[in-house]
Order: structure tokens, then sequence, then C-alpha cells
């Protein structure tokens, strides 16, 4: 068996604004085993490191990727512990092994888009609810891509605030307006662009235009403040960020006992693929806080893998999934977005 690792880099079809800045480009690493036998074979993992938020992006980032696919050993079960401080490598490896356990000597039909958790999604006989999600800009643009996911079907969208919140919150109006919450479910996403008393008023705001949530109202590492948010809001309020570095199960089980969120977000490549979400939702359901999953800008590589993951966990809430179609050079997917809904076909 060979394992190594390239660098990629997704290129946008059009610059996507957050509260962090415009994006235009966004690299992420693709793990390769070569397994030679009755058929040679190639699978695939991402490794879907998000610069300037990943929890291990630092230095060595590469030095330690290098480090596992020279000396990563199959037989060690206590591989996956022993990662921990590595999230995106961690669910990169996991795609791999999945892939090897199901596949063995058989040869793939689509070595892009393997089937790594059979089910009628994979069958393509079933869907996953998905919101749409509206990234920063010009009023403008805001409003451009919501008349499109209004078009396309969707009754759960996603909008990113935190540059102009008077024009965010006046476009906010006009939705409701238009359509009551049981028509369209309205979530918003921060970012952390708010400071703690601003974000008490904006939480009220929203309770009267009957948003469904907010996504890090503050930025992450304000453990007593987001827990005073948290305790007296009107508004839910998700954890997303704020999940980011908290590898261990006692330090995942203390952030969540102390600031007591409504919800919870996972980036599986982001919170150590589907073991370290499992672990979140696990956690986050023991003090009966909801969760949902979201992508994290990977290629169709690692949303193939979180896509068929996700459905196996039953939710029936909107999940983040769906980016794929957002880069000019990704690759091949069987992933498609059908109304508001994500298809395997």
């Amino acid at each position: 068996m060979d394992l190594s690792y390239q660098i990629y880099r997704l290129k946008f079809k059009s610059p996507s604004g957050t509260s962090r800045g415009v994006l235009t480009t966004k690299e992420t690493y693709l793990l390769r085993l070569k397994i030679k036998g009755l058929y040679e074979t190639d699978f695939l993992g991402e490794c879907g490191l998000f610069k300037g938020l990943s929890f291990e992006d630092h230095l060595d980032y590469e030095d330690k990727l290098k480090s596992v696919w020279k000396n990563f050993d199959f037989d060690n079960e206590n591989w996956w512990e022993e990662l921990r401080n590595y999230p995106s490598i961690q669910f990169g490896i996991e795609q791999v092994i999945k892939a090897k356990q199901i596949y063995k000597e058989k040869k793939l039909e689509d070595e892009l888009n393997p089937i790594l958790f059979p089910s009628t999604f994979t069958e393509g006989n079933a869907g996953i609810p998905i919101n749409g999600l509206i990234w920063m800009g010009s009023l403008e643009f805001m409003k451009k891509q919501i008349k499109e996911k209004l078009d396309q079907g969707f009754r759960c969208i996603k909008m990113k605030i935190g540059v102009d919140w008077k024009e965010e919150l006046q476009l906010l109006k006009k939705l409701r307006k238009e359509f009551s919450s049981n028509d369209l479910e309205l979530r918003v996403d921060a970012n952390g662009a708010f400071e703690f008393e601003k974000a008490k008023t904006i939480l009220q705001e929203l309770y009267e235009l009957n948003v469904h949530s907010i996504e890090q109202p503050i930025k992450a590492g304000q453990h007593q403040e987001m827990a005073a948010l948290c305790a007296e809001t009107p508004t839910p309020i998700a954890l997303d960020e704020e999940l980011i570095g908290e590898v261990q199960i006692s330090q995942k089980q203390k952030l969540l006992e102390t600031i007591r969120p409504q919800y919870i977000i996972l980036k599986p490549s982001l919170v150590g693929g589907w073991k370290g979400s499992e672990e979140w939702i696990q956690l986050a359901e023991n003090q009966n806080a909801g969760w949902w999953i979201t992508s994290a800008l990977e290629s169709n590589i690692g949303l193939n893998a979180i896509a068929q993951w996700t459905y196996t966990l039953n939710n029936p809430l909107p999940q983040g999934l769906g980016t794929g179609s957002l880069f000019t050079n990704n690759f091949h997917s069987r992933l498609n977005v059908v109304k508001d809904q994500l298809f395997f076909v």
C-alpha cells in the first residue's frame, strides 16, 4: 500500500464574502491510498484544512502530513487518538480507511465518489434537506442570491451577516414580510462579528422576525459572555467556531456545560471527522442541545464523505451541505441539489 498526499487549490467562481474577508481560492489537501492487488485501486480522502480557521493551521501542518503518509500504520488501532490535535488529518484518514474496508479487492466504479455508507441516499431514493447559503456582499448582490435560492425551491435560507447590520436587518424584514416563518426558515451566521452588548440587541431584533437561530454572534473564546447570551437569548444560539480546538472529550464537555447553547454546528473537517463529530453529538444530546452538520468548503471528495455519513444520522433539520458548485475546478460529483434537497445520483 502506498499513501501519499497533494495540495489542491480550489478556485471560487466568484468572490465569496464573509465577516473575515472575501475568499477567491481555498487550499485543501488530498490523501491518496494506492493498493496493488487484483485491481490497482486508488482511495481518496480529503484533509480539509481551512487556513485562518482550522485549529491545526500552523507551520508544522505539512510536516505532520508528510510524517503520517510516510509512517502510517493501518494496524494501529490508536491512530485516531494519536491525531487528536490534527482534526482534518483524522478526517482524511477516516475516508481512505473506510473506502479500503468496503472495497478491499473490488475495483471501484467511481474512485472520486465511492459509496462509503450504503443507504437509500446512495441508492438515489432519498435526499438530505439543506439550507440555501447567502454570501455577504452588496445589498443588491445578497438580494440576487436570495431570489435565486427561492426560485430553486429553498425553504430554509442562511444569511451571512456582520458587514452592515442596518442593511442586513432591512433585508431580513423584507423577507419576513413576504414569507411567514411557516413558509421560509431564516438562519443567520455572524461568524463572531458582534460585540457582546450589540449582540444582545440583535438577538431581540432577530426574535421579532422569527429567525430560527444565529451562529456565533460573538467571537469564539469568550465563554462566560457566550454563556450569558445563551442563558437569556430570545433567539436560539448555535456554536460554530467555538467548537474548534476543543479536541479532548473533557474539553468538549466542559465547553457545553459552561455555555449551554441551544445548538451546535459541526464541520467534520474542523472537529475530527465522523468520530469527532459523533463525540460532540452525544455530548450535546446529553444536555438537550440540537445540532446539524455543515461542510467547510471542501472539494467534492470531502463533501461526498460528509453527505453520505450525514444521511445516516437521521437528523430532520436542514443541513449546511451543497458547497461543491462554488468552485470552477472541483472534481466530478454524484451529488446534485434538487429544490432544497441534496441527492446522490
